[in-house]
């Protein structure tokens, strides 16, 4: 199972650009604007969700995005929605609650977690997400990391928060 020192160790094996910036945990996007100092790109909310059928989804978004559960899980047929419980974070992702990030998904071999990425993120130059850990903020690219996620078999679904469809499928 990855956690934040290997993780940012496979980022090295594979040869990615990326910024690593420590900083005091964050566990909410206040906490995050309020400490992460001024670290370029877009910044991101990550929510873990599982509807009534235990599927599980993980939607990164732009920070200030509103996303209304029930009407967007309904536009993208995924069932009544709501937030994973802690304990589901850790089995699945290996991770505890403020450390949610799409590269958690590393950690789910059985790739049985949809991932969904807002197209705000995806059209930034440069996206920020915790690496395992809410003590740190890993900045890359948008390119590099739709590259990384599809290099290490993830499959991306780009939704419009502001249509509520998604628009691409990576993967």
């Amino acid at each position: 199972m990855f956690n934040a020192k290997k993780f940012i160790k496979l980022l090295d094996n594979q040869g990615y650009c990326y910024k690593l910036h420590e900083h005091p945990p964050l566990f909410t996007v206040d906490d995050s604007n309020r400490l992460r100092g001024q670290i370029k790109g877009a910044h991101s909310k990550n929510l873990f969700l599982k509807n009534k059928k235990n599927k599980f989804f993980l939607f990164s978004c732009e920070e200030f995005s509103k996303i209304n559960l029930k009407t967007f899980s309904k536009s993208l047929g995924l069932g009544n929605v709501s937030f994973a419980k802690k304990e589901y974070l850790l089995e699945l992702l290996g991770i505890s609650p403020g450390s949610v990030t799409p590269f958690a998904l590393l950690n789910n071999i059985e790739n049985n977690i949809d991932f969904y990425l807002e197209d705000k993120l995806h059209e930034s130059e440069y996206i920020n997400f915790h690496p395992l850990t809410n003590k740190a903020t890993v900045t890359i690219s948008s390119n590099k990391f739709i590259e990384f996620m599809i290099e290490n078999n993830k499959k991306i679904h780009i939704f419009s928060s502001l249509n509520e469809t998604i628009v691409k499928t990576y993967g």
